[in-house]
């Protein structure tokens, strides 16, 4: 029996048509000038991907997420640095944060979580003039071999679906512990 060959090229083609959106998005974002998170507050929740707005600080989704349910929580303000950063921003952002681990526990029941902020481009910043941190679900084995031999990583849930999945259950944490204050 003879063996049997991928055919040539040796690898295989994923399909993923959705993307095509975002990558044109992309490269138009550059000429429209402004910034993203100022801009995206104008905008309605579900165009935007704005999961909560608090009084000083929202929740928006990555539209290039790392991970399924990536959330970024971002300041109204436009500021580049944590340190530019009030108290009571700083303050309502780390509870946003908490609110989103909460409700993404709630929604997608992730193994861990990354949570970051990459102050500047050098540090990886990719929008570097307006401060955001980023909240990451993680689960076990969610790198696979697409990552590590592809350079791809593969997000299995389209955005707005994710979207309508977590966006109850983060509004309902923020809620909670916003009126703690």
């Amino acid at each position: 029996m003879a063996e049997e060959r991928w055919p040539e090229p040796w690898f295989r083609v994923l399909w993923a048509p959705w993307r095509m959106a975002y990558i044109r998005e992309a490269v138009k974002a550059p000429s429209r000038g402004g910034c993203v998170f100022c801009e995206a507050p104008r905008m309605g929740d579900e165009e935007s991907l704005i999961v909560y707005r608090g009084r000083r600080a929202y929740i928006i989704m990555n539209k290039y997420p790392y991970n399924t349910g990536h959330v970024m929580v971002v300041p109204y303000r436009h500021v580049a640095s944590i340190e530019d950063l009030t108290a009571e921003e700083l303050a309502e952002m780390g509870l946003l944060v908490k609110a989103s681990m909460a409700g993404l526990r709630k929604a997608l029941k992730p193994h861990g979580f990354n949570v970051g902020v990459n102050i500047g481009r050098t540090a990886g910043a990719g929008i570097d003039a307006h401060v955001h941190i980023h909240v990451v679900p993680r689960w076990d084995g969610d790198t696979n071999f697409m990552l590590v031999t592809g350079a791809t990583k593969v997000i299995p849930q389209d955005l707005r679906e994710t979207y309508r999945e977590i966006r109850p259950y983060i509004e309902g944490e923020a809620e909670k512990l916003l009126a703690q204050q």
